[in-house]
């Protein structure tokens, strides 16, 4: 699995974003460094899907999904292969606390979300919203 330079992954990151709100007030030269090792997804997605094909991977994922749509449709287009999207945490965790604060409705929101994934070309969506939307159905 490819993961993308992205800086909403969640809770998991919270240490690295604190690092990179450090480097950004310090330096914004210093925060372009940092994304140069990042892999860019317009140039690049394609090359590491099929690397993954090549070594035998029946499918893909990408995450994060909101932020890499285009890739998700891209690879979508150029491959045969089932496509995955990952909504991560930061993604889940960004739509429920704007819903308790009540600038949202959270659950429109998420289905915006999951549905932007699904037109983009996912055949599959990882989400921490998959519970919620289970049960209401």
């Amino acid at each position: 699995m490819t993961t993308f330079g992205y800086s909403d992954l969640g809770p998991i990151r919270l240490a690295v974003e604190a690092r990179l709100l450090q480097v950004i007030a310090e330096d914004l030269v210093e925060l372009d460094k940092l994304g140069a090792v990042l892999l860019e997804p317009a140039r690049e997605a394609l090359v590491e899907v099929a690397l993954d094909i090549s070594e035998g991977a029946d499918m893909v994922m990408i995450k994060p999904a909101l932020a890499y749509l285009d890739v998700i449709a891209e690879v979508r287009a150029a491959f045969d292969v089932p496509v995955a999207a990952y909504h991560v945490s930061g993604e889940y965790a960004m739509v429920k606390a704007a819903a308790q604060l009540g600038w949202i409705d959270g659950e429109a929101v998420a289905l915006e979300h999951l549905l932007a994934i699904k037109r983009a070309g996912a055949e599959m969506i990882l989400t921490y919203f998959a519970r919620e939307f289970a049960e209401a159905l």
